[in-house]
């Protein structure tokens, strides 16, 4: 699992924590159960209201799937197909058969059957490119779920300030619980703020960029089959598949051992 998200909110609000308490304030004001209610389940509910059940339920399944998410191997593609390529050139495609509860991958696993099936290649790379197409519109509508949220956020932080404020008014004769009042209003605003840039922002790219690793990952499986398919050289499966691998650092940087 690749804890970037989880590791960035904690440390996020361990931050904001910190400096409230380097102010002199106390953490424990943040905790207001009415803020908190309004925020997280009117922004819920707002996003729902722009959406639909099934994608809401949807969002949770990709937010669980993209906080659990392994980091995107994709010499882990690279290296069965390969292996597989090898086995094919020499012994023909039909080899293939028996190492097929081998693979672990279900997409990899379908491809490379299809192609042992005698799938035309064209029909091939269309049924195994609908599901990567799949794979991205599922990403994307789990991913604007929760940017929703953050967008609602913020605006209904301020409805619930406004709201704290109108019952500061009516308590104008009370002035040893004015200033309470007002700090208990202005908890909405901040925790709409905070929710939407520290935590329903941050999901949604975070699906977005699992989904768009995910995808990545099944296109290159794609063209490796077609290239065991049609019978080319392992060594350049491997070439093609490598060099379409996406980049997590430019060209010539290397990686830290």
């Amino acid at each position: 699992m690749d804890p970037a998200t989880i590791a960035g909110v904690a440390v996020a609000m361990i931050a904001i924590i910190g400096s409230m308490i380097l102010e002199g304030g106390n953490p424990a004001a943040l905790i207001a159960p009415a803020a908190l209610l309004l925020i997280f389940i009117g922004s819920f509910c707002a996003a729902l209201a722009s959406s639909t059940v099934p994608n809401m339920l949807g969002a949770i399944k990709w937010l669980v799937y993209g906080m659990t998410a392994k980091k995107a191997d994709y010499e882990s593609v690279v290296e069965p197909l390969v292996k597989m390529a090898e086995r094919a050139r020499r012994e023909g495609l039909l080899a293939l058969e028996s190492e097929m509860e081998k693979v672990e991958d279900p997409f990899m696993r379908k491809g490379l059957q299809m192609a042992v099936d005698g799938t035309d290649p064209d029909d091939l790379f269309d049924i195994l490119s609908a599901e990567v197409k799949a794979k991205k519109g599922s990403a994307k509508m789990g991913a604007a779920f929760w940017t929703d949220c953050g967008g609602y956020a913020p605006t209904i932080g301020i409805i619930g300030t406004v709201m704290g404020l109108i019952h500061v008014l009516e308590n104008l004769s009370e002035p040893d619980k004015l200033g309470h009042l007002i700090a208990a209003a202005f908890l909405a605003t901040l925790w709409g703020i905070l929710s939407a840039n520290v935590m329903f922002l941050p999901f949604g790219k975070r699906i977005a960029l699992v989904g768009a690793n995910d995808a990545a990952r099944m296109e290159l499986i794609i063209d490796g089959v077609l290239a065991i398919q049609a019978g080319s050289n392992p060594r350049v499966v491997a070439t093609k598949l490598r060099s379409k691998m996406p980049q997590t650092l430019p060209t010539g940087i290397p990686e830290a051992a």
